[in-house]
């Protein structure tokens, strides 16, 4: 990978930016429908979508950065002059083994929803758990296209299907719950209306793929070739089965820790003696809390993994630079969203979810966008670096750590012990992928970190915003309006100061500064 030409280097690149830039744009879809979509159904409309969108969140992991990365890995890997007919294989028999797989998934929740649903504690969303099941049934079509279409070098066909599928369900699942809820339907069945148009989304997407799929056809003639040249059907079984999951168990760290507290929360408030009304919107209001811990994530992560070709390209010193660099950014960036988000979570939850309902719940919550962004950029690095193992362990441990606190914490301090779960378990998964890229590659993050200017940027901006808040606090009163004007203000005071003491203070050289994106602009920061 090293030794790429120029021109394959460019089409690396250029493919590597057209899924990038498709998943910041689904990234932020998925996460910003949450808040128009609580508004129309409350708390505990919310609550119920929630239960149920996890086991969504996986079929969507799996179709999307688990399997058609290994599958576009398996041809891309095959020699170029037998790579079409190669990929023709692959198609099929990944296309068999994740036929059974899907089909597996559909009917262990289709058939298990009622015990799915009496181990949340809530019978009433087995409905939604069987509709959320057909999902998995577009599972092979979707994987095996987007990764042909990635192994063979074709990354505009994934991205367009990435995009539609979610713009979709997006827009159905508002117009549906908008209609629904109008109309008079309960709140169960508004919900089965938004799991409804997930699925929809997925189905979308399989329309898109099909037409590049058919102009890719009629473009390449089909030739034999000798089949000894050619993958077996058990080295690409084995390869889906052993990297396939891995790969998603990464990706699948926030949506698995949803499906944690999906399982732990409600459960445990009702055998705290919470009654199951206050239980729901206890739940619903701490759910307000994943759209803000996506959107935080994404902004970090956004800086930080737009280095990770870089990384893999690189070579000797030049890796441990660039590695220190993307988990500086992710650090970075991460502290001044989660920082900023805990000084103004008081408006911005009056301005997304019109209340101030939970504020110190999302607090807590909001502070975990430091950890999952360090996370997810350490774990992409050591994906490129041909370590997909280790990340994966490391999130079942994550996991496992999330559930234990769950049980220990929830009896106690209810919604707050859940968030203090989630916060210490994505600083535990950030610190074993920190301390394994450091036996791996030899960089020790910490050693070059320039702390006291992070430190020095995260009190200037806390002082501003203090100051800020106490100046404006006693126009706000109840007005959803003056929140919102306090809160979009008070994001770009605090945003800029931050960022302006960051860079002032160097915390980034001017060549780093250039390897980001925006980064012509951010340089002229440093004169």
């Amino acid at each position: 990978m090293n030794d790429l030409s120029p021109h394959s280097y460019q089409k690396v690149w250029k493919g590597a930016m057209i899924l990038t830039i498709a998943g910041i744009i689904i990234k932020i879809l998925s996460a910003a429908y949450r808040v128009p979509f609580q508004n129309i159904v409350g708390d505990v409309g919310f609550y119920i979508y929630q239960q149920v969108y996890p086991f969504y969140g996986v079929a969507i992991i799996l179709s999307t950065y688990g399997f058609p990365v290994v599958i576009s890995k398996i041809i891309a890997e095959h020699p170029e002059s037998t790579r079409e007919q190669a990929a023709r294989k692959i198609r099929w028999v990944s296309f068999s083994f994740l036929t059974l797989l899907g089909l597996s998934f559909f009917l262990l929740l289709y058939f298990g929803a009622t015990h799915l649903a009496a181990f949340m504690g809530d019978l009433e969303l087995s409905i939604l758990i069987k509709i959320v099941a057909f999902s998995f049934l577009v599972l092979p079509l979707v994987s095996v296209w987007r990764g042909s279409f990635q192994g063979l070098g074709e990354m505009t066909p994934t991205a367009v299907s990435q995009v539609s599928e979610q713009v979709i369900r997006v827009g159905t699942i508002l117009v549906l719950s908008y209609l629904l809820m109008n109309a008079g339907f309960s709140l169960y069945e508004v919900g089965a209306g938004a799991i409804f148009g997930s699925v929809i989304g997925g189905f979308a997407a399989v329309l898109a793929l099909l037409v590049f799929y058919q102009k890719r056809k009629r473009k390449h003639m089909h030739t034999d070739v000798p089949s000894n040249v050619l993958p077996t059907s058990k080295s690409i079984v084995k390869v889906l089965m052993l990297q396939g999951f891995t790969i998603c168990i990464s990706s699948l760290l926030l949506v698995l820790f949803q499906m944690v507290d999906a399982f732990t929360i409600y459960a445990g408030l009702l055998e705290a003696g919470i009654n199951e009304q206050q239980a729901k919107e206890l739940k619903g209001v701490y759910d307000r809390g994943q759209p803000l811990i996506q959107l935080g994530t994404v902004v970090a992560t956004a800086f930080s993994l737009s280095l990770v070709p870089y990384i893999i390209l690189s070579k000797g010193k030049e890796v441990k630079e660039k590695i220190s660099l993307s988990i500086r950014v992710s650090i970075g960036v991460g502290a001044g969203a989660a920082v900023g988000l805990a000084w103004l979570i008081k408006p911005v939850n009056m301005m997304l979810f019109s209340n101030e309902n939970g504020y110190h719940v999302l607090m807590v919550l909001g502070l975990s966008i430091l950890f999952c962004s360090i996370a997810l950029t350490a774990a992409a690095i050591l994906q490129g670096l041909g370590n997909p193992y280790l990340p994966a362990l490391f999130v079942s441990i994550g996991i496992g750590f999330k559930y234990l606190l769950n049980v220990l914490l929830i009896p106690a301090h209810s919604t707050l012990g859940a968030a203090i779960g989630t916060l210490l378990a994505f600083s535990s998964v950030a610190t074993m992928m920190v301390l394994a890229l450091k036996k791996k590659t030899g960089t020790s993050i910490f050693e070059r970190m320039p702390t006291v200017p992070l430190l020095v940027s995260i009190a200037v901006m806390s002082a501003v915003l203090t100051v800020y808040l106490l100046l404006t606090d006693s126009l706000i009163e109840d007005s959803r309006k003056m929140a919102t004007f306090q809160s979009i203000v008070g994001v770009v005071i605090g945003g800029l100061t931050y960022l302006l003491i960051l860079i002032k203070n160097h915390f980034f050289t001017k060549g780093e500064l250039m390897l980001l994106p925006l980064g012509k602009k951010l340089v002229k920061l440093l004169k």
